[in-house]
């Protein structure tokens, strides 16, 4: 199946128009995490990575994390843009989000802005938040993408998306 690009309006970017390899940029707005009825994270300033056909992923500065919510988790993956990627379980009082967040200790080098920087699973969470709008989860359980409305699709993740 070759995707048709939804057509972004005022104020939207379409994923299609993001480059592969993908990019990072800065990124500055208000970002939250939510996890057993508290924030987690809040942040000003953060970094978005950018590829076709995905929503952006957010990285956050670890210090914008709560005391005590990362915590080590086994296992690692791999990347074949930014290296191998280590992970974290998110954990209150109440609530607990296994392997929910991730990070590059050492990325390749067009990504060493985000090196210690953690990403959050918006579907593992209780909420993740981009300038007040609440996101959405990419599609397919793999991908940590954030959907806003101001990003078009279709987006990788969805039926039928394994070879774009």
């Amino acid at each position: 199946m070759t995707p048709v690009p939804d057509k972004p309006g005022v104020g939207q970017e379409s994923v299609w128009d993001y480059p592969r390899p993908p990019l990072l940029e800065e990124f500055a707005g208000s970002i939250t995490v939510e996890l057993g009825g508290r924030v987690i994270a809040e942040t000003e300033r953060a970094w978005r990575v950018l590829e076709t056909s995905h929503p952006p992923t957010y990285y956050l500065p670890r210090a914008c994390f709560s005391s005590g919510v990362l915590r080590r988790a086994t296992g690692s993956s791999w990347c074949e843009w930014k290296g191998q990627a280590s992970y974290f379980d998110l954990v209150t009082p109440t609530a607990s989000a296994a392997r929910a967040a991730w990070t590059y200790l050492s990325p390749t080098p067009p990504f060493a802005a985000i090196a210690g920087a953690i990403a959050v699973m918006a579907a593992l969470v209780d909420r993740c938040t981009v300038n007040g709008e609440d996101v959405l989860p990419q599609p397919g359980g793999f991908y940590g993408g954030w959907v806003t409305s101001w990003v078009t699709g279709p987006f990788k993740g969805i039926p039928g998306s394994t070879g774009w």
